[in-house]
Parts: C-alpha cells; structure tokens; sequence
C-alpha cells in the first residue's frame, strides 16, 4: 500500500485546489486575458490565478520553504527546502482548448529532488513520485517500459520550440529520430506530461531542448522512480546547465544517446 509523507499530501491538496479554477478556466478559454511572454510563448490570467492559489496552499503548510515559479519567479526562504513550481505546462494547448495539459510540482532538498506531482485535471490523472517510494498514477504502481530496442518504441519530443535559437537543431534530431531509426515521433505540447508518460510506460523515450527547471523538475523524480534514467544529451546530469533533457529506460536511453550525437 502506497505512503504518502506529510509534503505529498501538501502537494496533492495544492493542486486539487487549484485544479477547480483551470478546469473553470478552461470552459471559458474565449474570456481569458492572454498576453505574450516571448515568440510563441503565452501567458494567461490562468496561469497567475494557479500559480496565487498554489503558492498560497503551500506557504500555508510551509511557510519557511523557498520557491520558484514559472510567473513570479524566486522567493528566497529555507534554501535547503524549495518547491519547483509550473502552474500551467501547456498552456498552448490550454489556450487553444486541447485538453492536454497539467500542473506541475516539485519539491527539492539540498538541491535534489524528493518529491513530484504532476496533475493533468481534465482526464484527473495524478502522477505522483517520492524518493525511494516509487511513483503512482492515481495510487497505482508504474514502471518504464520494458522495450528494448529502439526500433520497437515510441518517441515524445519537446521541439523544435517556435522562437527559439535552437529549433534548426531540434528538427536535425528530429530527422535522425524518424528518418535513420524509423520510429514513430510525437510533440503533444506539455514536456511535464511527456515524462510522466515516460514513467509510466505509454511512450519509451522523451528527449527535448530549452526546457526550465519547472518544466522536468517533478518529471525527473517520476522517471527515475519509475526505474527509468533522465540525463542531458550526453549522457550526464547536467540537463539544468546545458538545457538538454533525456528520459528513457536504461537501454532506450543509450540508443537515444547514440543517435542524437551521430
């Protein structure tokens, strides 16, 4: 029987709470005020509404955690304790009313990782991770795929993102991907929801580029206990400083490797 600790069940009501305004919101997209952060990158009165309400549920039950968060930024409390926090992944898809979305956080300690949730309100799926506990979909076990061949699989990709400086390079691994392995290739719009497909084995392998910290921060903990491994492009765990991010099983991700540095 799954155990949550006391910071799961905190993280669990946060977004709960807060998944009442998004799937409100989200009958109500033609009402929302959008404004653009950057090429191809919005922001909605959503996101900030999400983000208030989540913040407040979490200061609430700890008021001395530090946090980072996708709108505000960084609120410096207890630096051993920060909560990692993307209040829309998605939004793209949100704004355009495709139900493929979700909240998104983490919880690092010493500048690790032990905790994840990542909530996708509209199909309430709740992915949940905590270091040494396994990760659960709604309470339920789930493990990486056990595929072992990289012809065999099915590929999640975050790229090439509109706007950004490395989208000539996303579509040449894009190319390597479907065109030397000959794989299937699928870009659905929420880098967070793709690693938590990962964990829990509907899709192999997810590799992107110019991802945040609140984009794979609750990901990473749901791939690796899953069993799987999440590494940057070479090989390292140097995904935060080189903005390269790999999920896989152990065998998929070798072969991933492989092909994005022939």
């Amino acid at each position: 029987m799954k155990l949550s600790s006391a910071n799961m069940n905190i993280m669990v009501r946060a977004c709960r709470k807060a998944s009442k305004t998004l799937i409100r919101d989200f009958g109500e997209i033609e009402k929302l005020q959008v404004s653009l952060k950057g090429p191809g990158d919005f922001v909605s009165v959503s996101d900030t509404r999400v983000e208030k309400i989540l913040i407040e549920e979490l200061q609430k039950a700890k008021p001395n955690y530090s946090i980072l968060s996708e709108e505000i930024g960084e609120i410096n409390n207890d630096k051993s304790f920060k909560w990692i926090i993307d209040p829309i992944d998605g939004t793209s898809n949100f704004l355009h009313g495709i139900p493929h979305f979700a909240i998104s956080i983490g919880l690092e300690h010493n500048k690790e990782i032990i905790c994840g949730i990542i909530y996708d309100p509209i199909k309430d799926e709740m992915f949940t991770a905590e270091k040494g506990n396994g990760s659960y979909l709604n309470n339920q076990r789930m493990r990486v795929s056990a595929r072992s061949k990289l012809k065999d699989c099915i590929i999640f990709t975050g790229g090439p993102k509109h706007g950004s400086t490395s989208s000539e390079l996303s579509l040449k691994e894009y190319n390597k991907f479907s065109a030397q392995v000959l794989i299937p290739i699928r870009k659905l719009g929420s880098g967070s929801l793709d690693m938590a497909y990962v964990a829990a084995g509907r899709c192999d392998g997810f590799w992107s580029r110019d991802l945040n910290y609140w984009d794979i921060a609750a990901g990473i903990i749901l791939v690796k206990e899953a069993g799987g491994f999440v590494t940057d492009f070479y090989g390292e765990n140097k995904y935060l400083v080189n903005k390269t991010v790999l999920a896989a099983n152990s065998k998929i991700n070798k072969e991933m490797i492989e092909v994005l540095s022939s």
